[in-house]
């Protein structure tokens, strides 16, 4: 569903991507893992056509940038955006007429019944706090029902019971086909949801875990983590 070749990014001198590959199939769901800076949230970016790149990218085998391909994509910011002057149910509603999604309103109910949103349906985006603005984000996100979702840190700021809903839904999507991919600093949150991690560092891959190696290594996947990212960062200090 997914496929990134060659993603290279660059902030001025600052190299934010560097010649990052990777392939997410169909009813899979793919983390990104590394420390902050280490470039998780510029590929999720590129991917979804927000920033200019090098290389290429195809979601269902359409270009990233094509209507197709943003078609078939969710995305979830880092940092909810919303529109201060609209309502929890008009920033669905935009998304439905954006996506031109058939039924829309009984999906909407349904995602924000699941949520705990029902009652904000009326509240204006500028009256919700971070975690209710989260919220309306993934509710949007989840709306068209796409087929490739990205998601940027969703469960910083969530409740405990918005965050059981989203692994419930993480996992009922790749279940139905849906690729996934989903990027964290934060290990023991993502423990249920996973089949492969990326680990990344200073804007590459250096490192696939699966759960078969995790099982091989009688390791935990927070043990594995460490031990590559400060194992890559002792081999940086001597290089330099």
């Amino acid at each position: 569903m997914l496929e990134v070749n060659n993603v290279t990014k660059r902030y001025r001198k600052v190299l934010a991507n560097d010649q990052i590959s990777l392939t997410v199939p169909a009813g899979v769901t793919a983390i990104l893992a590394g420390p902050n800076g280490a470039g998780k949230s510029t590929l999720l970016k590129c991917i979804m056509g927000l920033l200019r790149f090098e290389g290429t990218i195809h979601v269902g085998g359409h270009h990233n940038k094509s209507l197709a391909a943003k078609r078939l994509s969710g995305y979830v910011p880092e940092v909810p955006q919303m529109y201060p002057l609209l309502t929890v149910a008009e920033h669905l509603e935009l998304v439905a007429r954006l996506y031109s999604v058939a039924d829309w309103e009984t999906r909407a109910a349904r995602l924000l019944e699941r949520f705990e949103l029902d009652d904000k349906r009326t509240k204006l985006g500028s009256e919700l706090s971070k975690g209710m603005q989260q919220k309306v984000s993934i509710c949007s996100a989840l709306l068209p029902e796409p087929r490739l979702l990205l998601l940027d840190e969703p469960l910083v700021g969530l409740d405990p019971h918005a965050i059981r809903e989203l692994k419930l839904t993480l996992n009922e999507l790749r279940d139905a086909g849906c690729s996934l991919l989903l990027s964290t600093h934060i290990l023991d949150s993502i423990d249920d949801i996973w089949d492969v991690v990326l680990v990344m560092q200073n804007g590459r891959f250096i490192a696939e875990i699966t759960p078969e190696l995790l099982s091989a290594q009688g390791v935990d996947l927070e043990t594995m983590f460490f031990s590559l990212t400060e194992n890559n960062k002792n081999a940086g200090a001597q290089e330099s």
